[in-house]
């Protein structure tokens, strides 16, 4: 059983601050002065990790927060060690999150403590991902600690909520690569732990060809992956039903080690990069800075109507208030699958590829190339199309009549117009008839 340090919970930016007056989760703006999120923090928590003292005693002042947390690793502490896995940070951003696990750990008596996986989600987060565990393993007393092994887990949910997917599969396969690269050089066997959904939206997709698609290197006969709720039955409801999707996991491991998928060549890299920026600028200018965005959203499919359902293990939001960066990913994801309109899925690609066909006509033979000869790029689009195919934009459009306000009717349209065009243009990438 993983257990899942939630800093969504106590807010993006916030910490354990240790005072004389007692431990409370405290935001890092209010404390730049007196302790860096960083470096200080960082040396404080080795220094108490390698000192012996207490770092509280039993008339702690305790938070609701703070209670629950400790009150988990004392329940871990109690029960025999083989009865968990992983303790897995979510929203990691810095080595501290990790040594922060690891000292309550200790503090809470956790006698064979549980292996610490922080879990970079967001897009700026994963591309710091590699520089922050790079600090991490560059720290004595972690080597020391985790004798040459290490997981890291990407999640595909957040981050295609925060800048689309597209944006998100690039930064996904490029962190990969980066955090392979400074494991080696620091020696240690990295396991990549792939937090991924199971529609397309969350990461989702046929197991074999999302394994064969991962960049080379990054596999190497072991890997870790979640399974949704909403896909266990179909995956391993039946004996005969679990034994093949095992196969297929054990199977496209071994294809993947044995025949690695080809590495993208310098200039499909460069244009990646380039469109990956313009499809993220597009994405967060509708679903982020648009203003009646969210009303409309909240109108047009049945995202509220989730938030009173009873079907989740955790709330629908990470916050009662806020817009969408504060909805979890599912409700977002599913709210247009039922109006089979699929936005979070294919917004952005269409503006990306429409930019680099407009700047050079020569774009559109690589991206040709790039379908026919990389397997990355191949699954990736498609995915998407596999969603334009089960998408139907008139069930949209009678959503929006029957419990959208007039006013925004022609915000419908606006976006109706952007899938028809993303459409098109997927197609005369993969030179596909509709």
């Amino acid at each position: 059983m993983d257990r899942k340090l939630k800093r969504g919970q106590r807010g993006r930016g916030r910490m354990l601050v240790v005072s004389d007056g007692g431990v409370g989760w405290s935001s890092v703006e209010k404390i730049k002065g007196w302790w860096s999120f960083g470096e200080r923090r960082q040396e404080w928590l080795l220094s108490e990790l390698g000192g012996k003292r207490p770092l509280f005693g039993p008339d702690l002042p305790k938070t609701e927060e703070i209670a629950d947390v400790l009150d988990t690793l004392h329940v871990i502490a109690e029960l025999p060690s083989d009865c968990f896995g992983a303790y897995i940070i979510s929203m990691a951003t810095a080595p501290s999150d990790v040594l922060a696990v690891e000292l309550l750990q200790r503090e809470c008596h956790v006698k064979q403590p549980l292996r610490v996986v922080p879990l970079f989600e967001k897009l700026d987060d994963l591309e710091a991902a590699p520089a922050a565990v790079t600090r991490l393993f560059s720290i004595e007393w972690y080597r020391n600690r985790i004798k040459g092994k290490q997981e890291v887990m990407i999640g595909y949910s957040d981050s295609g909520k925060d800048a689309g997917r597209f944006s998100a599969a690039w930064q996904l396969y490029k962190a990969q690569e980066e955090l392979v690269k400074v494991a080696k050089e620091h020696g240690v066997k990295l396991v990549m732990f792939h937090g991924r959904g199971g529609t397309v939206g969350r990461g989702g997709g046929p197991t074999h060809l999302a394994i064969l698609s991962q960049p080379p290197d990054t596999i190497n006969g072991s890997l870790r992956v979640t399974v949704q709720g909403e896909v266990i039955e179909q995956s391993f409801g039946e004996e005969h039903l679990c034994f093949r999707t095992l196969q297929r996991f054990t199977a496209a491991t071994l294809e993947h080690g044995m025949h690695p998928p080809v590495s993208p060549k310098p200039e499909w890299r460069a244009l990646m990069d380039e469109i990956a920026v313009i499809a993220t600028e597009k994405y967060r200018s509708i679903v982020f800075k648009e203003p009646r965005f969210v009303e409309y959203f909240r109108l047009a499919t049945p995202e509220l109507e989730y938030g009173r359902m009873n079907i989740g293990s955790r709330p629908s939001k990470r916050k009662p208030s806020g817009g969408i960066e504060s909805l979890r990913a599912i409700p977002w994801i599913f709210a247009w699958t039922q109006t089979r309109f699929h936005l979070p899925v294919w917004l952005g690609f269409g503006a990306a590829f429409r930019y680099a066909v407009d700047k050079d006509i020569k774009n559109l033979r690589m991206f040709h190339e790039m379908y026919n000869a990389w397997p990355f790029f191949r699954v990736t689009i498609d995915l998407v199309e596999m969603v334009f195919a089960k998408g139907d934009p008139g069930i949209a459009a009678l959503y929006d009549k029957l419990l959208v306000s007039e006013d925004l009717w022609s915000f419908g349209e606006l976006l109706r117009s952007k899938y028809e065009e993303t459409r098109t243009l997927l197609l005369q990438v993969t030179i596909h008839e509709f």
